[in-house]
């Protein structure tokens, strides 16, 4: 069964890394992401690559201010119709079927991948079961990322990852730093920075890596994967992004990692180099 169309390819290859971008794809009906199986591959994860959370959700939220879940993993997916809760099933590579449905889809990317940004390191992959109108708050992901549209609808809107008026250098950092949740600060006037993506079955959206988003379902349970995978690049923007955490300390104002096409090799190679040494966190 192949993930990604030819028309697919091209738009992504055009897109791919750095604009977010739609493509479609042919894996809604592969049985390994209908409801059933997935209620299985829950019950076999470890309990922390299992994420749910309530659906009515507000935009911006702080992770210690989100509601505890009242239902357990399996429950939850079972009930998903009606109980308002988003869930997202990590690592699910660990599972041999999933893991060769990851690599099976991503294999399809790679001679458009290679040449842009070198090998396709720490393949993972991730999905979503979310009930009817439920919200994913605002946040931003360190991997490349594809996610494709399984079952019912949901509308991405997406943000620049450059902008620094809507994520500041001090949150990018401390993010690297394990100080700072993905979810991100939420103001009214990012809207009108936003592009927004109505994803159905069988459509999809290239993400580029820490572009923030939020995410609203449709009126019907929605089932998505995202395939993700990581490069030297981004590996390198996030030790750059913790070397720059460093310099602040001997009050330097440093310039923030560039992005793609460009690279950020001196600050990480610095700041691998303290690591080994025992000086850097």
């Amino acid at each position: 069964m192949k993930a990604f169309p030819d028309s697919a390819r091209d738009i992504f290859a055009n897109a791919y890394p750095e604009t977010p971008a739609r493509l479609t794809h042919g894996l809604v009906d592969h049985p390994l992401l209908a409801l059933p199986a997935l209620v299985e591959l829950a019950a076999s994860l470890p309990d922390k690559d299992v994420e749910y959370n309530p659906g009515k959700l507000p935009i911006g939220i702080a992770p210690e201010d989100i509601p505890s879940p009242r239902l357990g993993i399996v429950e939850t997916i079972r009930s998903i119709e009606e109980n308002g809760s988003w869930m997202v099933l990590k690592l699910v590579e660990q599972h041999p079927a999933y893991r060769e449905l990851l690599e099976s889809a991503l294999a399809e990317l790679k001679p458009l991948v290679t040449p842009k940004t070198g090998e396709m390191l720490t393949l993972q992959g991730f999905i979503f079961i979310s009930s009817p109108d439920a919200v994913t708050p605002f946040h931003f992901d360190p991997e490349h990322n594809i996610l494709l549209q399984i079952r019912g609808e949901k509308t991405m809107t997406v943000f620049p990852a450059t902008d620094e008026d809507i994520v500041s250098p001090l949150a990018h950092e401390g993010f690297h730093l394990g100080q700072h949740h993905r979810n991100l600060v939420w103001d009214d006037s990012f809207a009108a920075k936003a592009t927004s993506f109505l994803l159905k079955p069988g459509e999809a959206i290239h993400m580029p890596v820490k572009a923030p988003h939020w995410v609203k379902n449709g009126p019907q349970v929605s089932i998505s994967l995202s395939v993700t995978w990581r490069s030297t690049w981004s590996y390198e923007e996030a030790d750059a992004r913790a070397f720059n955490h460093l310099l602040r300390k001997f009050g330097v104002s440093p310039a923030s990692p560039k992005r793609l096409p460009r690279h950020n090799r001196a600050k990480s190679v610095a700041y691998r180099a303290l690591r080994r040494l025992g000086l850097a966190g």
